[in-house]
């Protein structure tokens, strides 16, 4: 199948399936005669499984990693669980940081009622009087 089939197939767009192709996460393409790219039931599969991959905001060498180890299927999966728990602590530690970010965003509109002039707003003096520690 060609490029533009591949994209409707998967949901992915051509950019990205050349993006993935240029990154070696998808096998390079056949060529037809009118040098086309084509794309098998293998280029599907792969795509899709990138696709989730990303969906579950897993990094490009990730990803590479986890579609090396899917070709070892006799090999242990202690990598693949390493990775996992990585990840998770990743996710936690953004969670964390997306609640303070959150409070602090909540803590500033609580700072200015509706009924004040820009000159009177809380929240442009507080964003202008308060240093922001990046830790």
């Amino acid at each position: 199948m060609k490029i533009g089939e591949l994209s409707k197939v998967t949901g992915c767009s051509v950019q990205t399936i050349r993006h993935y192709e240029k990154e070696q996460l998808i096998a390079s393409a056949e060529r037809s005669e009118g040098n086309f790219r084509l794309y098998d039931e293998a280029a599907v599969e792969q795509l899709l499984f990138i696709k989730h991959c990303r969906s579950l905001d897993l990094s490009l060498p990730e990803i590479r990693q986890l579609l090396a180890l899917n070709r070892s299927p006799g090999a242990q999966c202690d990598d693949v669980n390493r990775m996992m728990d990585r990840h998770i602590e990743q996710v936690e530690a953004r969670i964390q940081e997306l609640t303070r970010l959150n409070e602090q965003l909540r803590m500033l509109r609580r700072s200015c009622s509706n009924r004040r002039t820009v000159e009177q707003c809380g929240i442009l003096r507080n964003l202008s009087a308060t240093p922001v520690s990046s830790g």
